[in-house]
Order: structure tokens, then sequence, then C-alpha cells
């Protein structure tokens, strides 16, 4: 018999597929003996197909802003769970977003508390959503901490659609110039230097140049495009391994002006999600280890795990992240300062609150910067074609 399961691996990734077993039980124990944590199996069926196909869907940050805010506000005006649900399933557009409220309804409506239905999704709810809600049910505030989810995930998204926003300009000008230079190497420079070369006339330097990799590309052009469409693909495999994923991530922080970007990125993100975590009520250990999974950068997530269990340990927040000194020193005394005086949240909005602007400064500073330098590519390439082409081109024509 096939069962189909959704779990998660110990990098806390999400995994689904199917296993072959005599039971519910015996496969279990398959998914385990792989090393994973199984979240839900199920016998698997023909409309198990749509499903699986459904898990390449995304639900947007956006979606579950609005999700999230307006059941808060369904909520707060007193209707039950189960019917807010039902008003959200039939509003909203994503198909994903429309099955998994549907299926978090069904289990409600059976007798699991909301955190539980949702915490059968963690593709998308995270587990700092979850560990929220469960807090706002023990308190009986659950408006107050969908709407505080809502905020806090807007922040994100704003932080994220900036950095995104800065670079899409500089990215689709250079990769227009990488188009445009290997449609001009295989189509439109060949003939030009055909010409200079039967001319039997001395060649700069830059022409030669030309020449040569010019007659490269518009011979082996199918071998360079298939060596980068494969270069790219093994890139995005390696990239998907925890070995590969923690090299990039690495490399991220330490690269040449973008590197001290990301890191400022990643401190808000940790920031702004633990003091929220803390404000929710959430065990400070249990915050570690949640925010661990948000910041989105494996050193910093090791890092992080590593100190929720030095923390269950007997230490103290500052005194575990005083020893990674990928974390700025800056972060590691104000927590001291927040965990002495008792006012950590406070004092985590507030480093969330510089770190935030100073990703915006540094944005708006970047984008100065990039705009002259893609200016200047442009412009080097376009000397490049006039000194090697043109120029003796319109010698050749001035001698004759």
């Amino acid at each position: 018999m096939e069962f189909l399961y959704n779990a998660r691996d110990n990098e806390g990734g999400f995994r689904t597929g199917t296993v072959e077993a005599v039971d519910e039980a015996k496969a279990t124990e398959i998914v385990r003996a792989h090393g994973l944590i199984v979240i839900k199996i199920a016998p698997f069926t023909k409309l198990d197909m749509l499903e699986r196909l459904r898990l390449f869907d995304s639900v947007s940050v956006k979606e579950l802003v609005l999700f999230t805010r307006q059941l808060a506000t369904l909520i707060d005006a007193k209707i039950s769970i189960v019917q807010a649900l039902r008003i959200l399933e039939s509003q909203v557009s994503s198909a994903k977003l429309k099955s998994t409220i549907k299926d978090i309804g069904s289990h409600v409506e059976g007798g699991e508390s909301l955190s539980s239905a949702i915490a059968r999704h963690p593709q998308i709810f995270s587990d700092m959503f979850v560990n929220l809600l469960r807090a706002g049910e023990l308190s009986g505030k659950m408006d107050e901490s969908l709407s505080y989810l809502a905020n806090q995930m807007e922040k994100d998204y704003d932080l994220r659609s900036k950095f995104i926003s800065a670079m899409t300009y500089p990215a689709f000008v250079v990769a227009a110039l990488i188009v445009v230079g290997f449609l001009m190497m295989v189509y439109v420079l060949p003939p030009m230097i055909s010409v200079l070369t039967e001319s039997n006339v001395e060649l700069p330097i830059t022409t030669k140049i030309l020449v040569v990799v010019t007659g490269f590309f518009s011979k082996y052009w199918v071998l360079v495009l298939a060596f980068l469409v494969v270069s790219i693909g093994l890139l995005i495999f390696y990239a998907r391994t925890a070995g590969g994923r923690y090299v990039i991530d690495r490399f991220k922080i330490h690269l040449p002006i973008f590197g001290n970007l990301f890191e400022k990125i990643y401190m808000a993100r940790f920031a702004r999600n633990l003091a929220t975590l803390i404000a929710g009520g959430i065990p400070i250990v249990q915050a570690l280890d949640s925010v661990a999974d948000i910041i989105g950068n494996v050193v910093y997530r090791d890092i992080v795990m590593k100190a929720g269990t030095q923390v269950r340990n007997g230490k103290s927040v500052a005194s575990a992240l005083t020893a990674s000194p990928e974390f700025p020193v800056i972060v590691a005394q104000m927590t001291q300062i927040g965990e002495s005086t008792g006012q950590l949240q406070e004092i985590l909005e507030k480093l969330a609150g510089f770190y935030e602007k100073e990703v915006d400064s540094n944005l708006k500073v970047l984008t100065t910067l990039l705009e002259p330098i893609v200016m200047l590519l442009l412009g080097v390439a376009v000397a490049t074609i006039v000194a090697g082409i043109l120029m003796p081109i319109y010698n050749l024509a001035s001698a004759a």
C-alpha cells in the first residue's frame, strides 16, 4: 500500500513524498528511519496527485498577511473560528490558500485547536506563526496575536520588497547587456570582423581580442549556452543541499558591500521576530528555536539554535551570542542590557528599528552607486565595440 507523507528534515526543510508499506504505522517508521520528522501521513489516492501538484504553488506574503488580518477582525467580532474560516475560504483567490483554509476548518470543526490545525501546513505557516497563535489561545487574546502577526509579517515583507526593488533595475540592465552582447558576438560582429580580417591590414590589439572571442562564440555558442544552463542547474542543485546552502549563505555575508547589507537584514529579522515571540509570551528557548528558521540564513540559524541549547543549559542569551563572531557586538551588548533590566522585548524592538533604518539607508546609497556603475559598464561595452570594430573600418575606408 502506498502512503503520502509530509515531513521536516534535520535542517528544518519541508519534504513530501510517497512510501510503500503494509500499514500507516510501518510507513511512519520507514519515513522516520530516513531521519525525517513526520507531520502528516495518509493513504495515497489518485486525488492526492492534485495535492502534490499544489505543493508547487506558493502563497504570497500579501495573501498570508491579508488572511491573518481578516481572521483577527472576524474573531474580534465574536464570529466562531469555523465560521470565520468558511468566510475567508470563499473570499481568497489563491487555490493553494483556499484548499489550506478548507483543511484547517475541517480539523477545527473536528475538535482540534486552530494552532494545531495550522501546524499541519508548515510549508505556509512558520513555527513563529503557530507559537504565537497558541500563546493567543492560552491567554484568550487570539485576535491580538493574529493582528500582531500580520503587523510583523508586513514589516518583514516591506524589508524584502525594498531590497528587491533596489536590485531590480541594475539586474535588468546587466542581464540585458549580457543578452545583447551574446547576440552581437553570434550574429552582428562576425560579418564585420570578416571584412577586417580580409583586408590584410595590421589590426589593433582590441580588434584582435574581439576576433578571437567572436570566432569562438560564433562556432561554439550552442556549447557555451549548454554549459551555462548545466552550470546554473548544478548550482541550484548544490544550493539545495545542506552543505551547499551553508557555503552559499556564508559567502553572502562575506561579500564586499553586499555582505554588510545582508547582515543587517538578518539582524533586523532576528531582533523583530524574537521581540514578537517574547511579546506573545513564548518561552525564550522556544522563541530562539522558532526564530532560527525565520532568519533565512543557515549560518545564523545554526548560531541561534546553538544559543537556544546554551540558554536551556543555564546561560544567558547575550553570552551565547557573544561567542559567535558572525553576530555584531552591538546585538550581544544590547541583548545583555535587555536581559539585565528585564526589558529584552523593548531593546530588541529598538534594535530591529535601528537595523531596518540602516538597511533602508544602505539601499538608497547602494542604488545611487549602482546606477553610475551600470552606466560605466555600458560605456565600456560601447567603447570596446567602437575601438575594436568601427574605428578600424573607418580607417580602412579612409585609406581606400
